[in-house]
């Protein structure tokens, strides 16, 4: 059965896009007939890509754990391919790439499904690590040799490790809130997802001052306060559907919009290292998985261990 809270957090989600949706094709009509018009044909693309999303997720919701864990083990692997295009991989690192996507990747995703908390929270970060560059080096091509290893490292700890930590809410075991965790994650979702579009709705509206000019040009302090504030209050009001009081919620929802935040910042830094725009173009209007997991993958471990910390039995 389909928890009653759940149906009405997709209902709700789903009349916020259908709103959405109706704004998008008014101002169209109005402004952009001729799809002449970047900033409208902009939202209406970013409309489009949050309905897959949102169908994405909530088929994953109802499908409860499997559908969650496939899920993000999906963006997990098109996440790790599009973050290893842009590094300086070399045919030396062939093996260690092939164990990355098909032995670390779905193990790492094995563990938190048998929610082996001992192994899956340092299985990438200390066995992998030390693991992975011994591969590399029995190659025994030394050019380049630690930008190669290290890049392949963090690849696995962004994509991979970070990303796990979405699914594994799931397994947190907190008195009386059996049954319902995955609002944890539509909480985590929804709240830093949602700062992500207040940053950029406050910052077309009142924005003045760059926030980061060399790093995200678009972002201003204006559009990350107003941001961050609403999402926070949104969060707040979200508490309902949590195990955490109403100030509980509002400050967790701070500490993951503003993790989101200097995530996004982190992997805009990358992406201007390596010289291009997006991380991919598989979803118009979004760029690529990573574009929009950016902020979600920095949060989520954060986010987790606060939980599994204060509100879980051990």
């Amino acid at each position: 059965m389909i928890h009653p809270d759940l149906l009405n957090l997709l209902f709700g989600v789903g009349a916020i896009l259908v709103v959405a949706s109706a704004v998008g094709y008014v101002l169209q009509r109005r402004l952009s007939p001729d799809g002449q018009n970047s900033a409208v044909e902009n939202l209406n693309d970013r409309i489009r890509a949050w309905w897959v999303m949102a169908v994405l997720l909530a088929i994953a919701f109802i499908g409860g754990r499997a559908g969650v864990v496939l899920l993000f083990g999906f963006c997990s692997f098109a996440a790790l391919r599009e973050f290893v295009t842009l590094t300086n991989a070399s045919r030396a690192d062939h093996w260690s790439l092939v164990a990355s996507f098909f032995v670390v990747l779905p193990f790492q995703y094995y563990l938190v499904w048998t929610d082996w908390y001992g192994l899956y929270s340092v299985f990438i970060p200390v066995y992998v690590f030390l693991l992975l560059p011994i591969v590399s080096v029995l190659r025994g091509e030394t050019e380049n040799y630690l930008v190669r290893v290290a890049e392949v490292q963090w690849a696995l700890m962004i994509c991979v490790f970070c990303a796990s930590h979405v699914p594994a809410l799931l397994n947190l075991d907190i008195p009386g809130f059996e049954g319902r965790n995955v609002f944890l994650i539509a909480f985590l979702i929804v709240v830093v997802q949602l700062s992500d579009v207040l940053q950029y709705v406050w910052g077309k509206l009142l924005g003045r001052h760059k926030i980061a000019p060399r790093l995200s040009p678009s972002k201003t302090v204006e559009g990350f306060a107003g941001g961050i504030a609403s999402a926070t209050l949104v969060g707040a009001g979200l508490w309902w559907m949590t195990p955490f009081t109403m100030l509980e919620a509002g400050l967790l929802a701070l500490v993951i919009t503003l993790s989101g935040f200097f995530g996004g910042l982190v992997m805009s830094a990358i992406k201007r290292d390596r010289g291009v725009k997006d991380w991919g173009n598989v979803i118009a209007g979004h760029g690529g998985f990573i574009d929009r997991l950016d902020s979600v993958v920095f949060s989520a471990p954060i986010f987790f261990h606060i939980v599994r910390y204060f509100w879980t039995v051990d």
